[in-house]
Formats: C-alpha cells, sequence, structure tokens
C-alpha cells in the first residue's frame, strides 16, 4: 500500500466519522427540540463547525480521488500530448493557490484566531482549532497535486 493510499484510507474513516457524528449530533437536536421541547444548546454551534470540517476535508479527498468537478471543453479539443501539458498546468495553479489562499491563509487565520483567544460561544473551544482544517487541508492537496505531477 503507497502513502497515497494510506492517506486517502485515513482520511476517508476520518470523513465518515465527521460524518455519523454530525448526523447524531442533528438527531439530538431534533430529539431534544421537539420530544423533550428544550433544544440543546450546542447541537447547531457543532453542526456547523462539522460541516465546515466535512466539506473542507472533502474537497482535499475528491482532489486525491481526481474525482472533483471539471470543465473538459478545452481538454476534448487538443491533443493528448498538449492534454497532459494542461493538466500539468492546472495542477501547477491548484498547488500555488493551495499555497497562498489554504496554507498560508489559513495559517495566519489560525494564528491570529489563536492570538486573539477567540473561542466558540456554546462549546467553549478555540476557534484556531476549527480553522486549522483549512491549511490541514491545502497540504494534503499540494501533497496529492504533486503527486500527480510526479506520475507524468
Amino acid at each position: 500500500m503507497t502513502l497515497r493510499e494510506k492517506i486517502d484510507k485515513v482520511l476517508g474513516n476520518i470523513l465518515v466519522v465527521i460524518m455519523a457524528v454530525m448526523v447524531i449530533n442533528v438527531l439530538w437536536q431534533v430529539f431534544t427540540r421537539f420530544v423533550v421541547g428544550t433544544p440543546s444548546s450546542f447541537t447547531d454551534e457543532l453542526a456547523r463547525y462539522l460541516m465546515i470540517w466535512i466539506g473542507i476535508l472533502g474537497a482535499a479527498y475528491v482532489s486525491g480521488r481526481n474525482m472533483h468537478v471539471a470543465i473538459d471543453v478545452i481538454p476534448r479539443k487538443v491533443s493528448p500530448e498538449n492534454q497532459k501539458k494542461l493538466m500539468s498546468v492546472v495542477y501547477v495553479i491548484i498547488i500555488l493557490f493551495s499555497l497562498t489562499a489554504l496554507v498560508i491563509g489559513g495559517f495566519r487565520l489560525v494564528y491570529i484566531s489563536y492570538l486573539l483567544g477567540q473561542s466558540s460561544p456554546a462549546l467553549q473551544i478555540p476557534l484556531a482549532f476549527v480553522y486549522m482544517v483549512i491549511p490541514i487541508s491545502g497540504i494534503l492537496i499540494i501533497y496529492y497535486k504533486i503527486s500527480d505531477l510526479l506520475k507524468k
């Protein structure tokens, strides 16, 4: 099993666990709201943060599996050799975007949130922890795209 396959498996399992926790959390919210009559105070916030983690980590997972949405009008019209060149350019653009926006920008967001001591209102967890998924996902996307570039 290659490193990429191991990362895919771990990341996929993490996403399954997060999704399961989110489903249980939302069911608890519905139960407390409609059966008990007093909605739970933390479930809305937890569902929001879990959705952030699912969305951003899921983007990294999909990027690694090359299952992301793509508009393939231009690649269809060029030769197979030029398709490889075009994909290499696309991968480099993805790497640069991930580096600047997700990794550098994400770490800055985490750092500023940590310095300011921001915490969530209901759960009282540091928001830096919630935002940490952004640079983690960026690093994973960069790894996947560099791996894709080296395969070509």
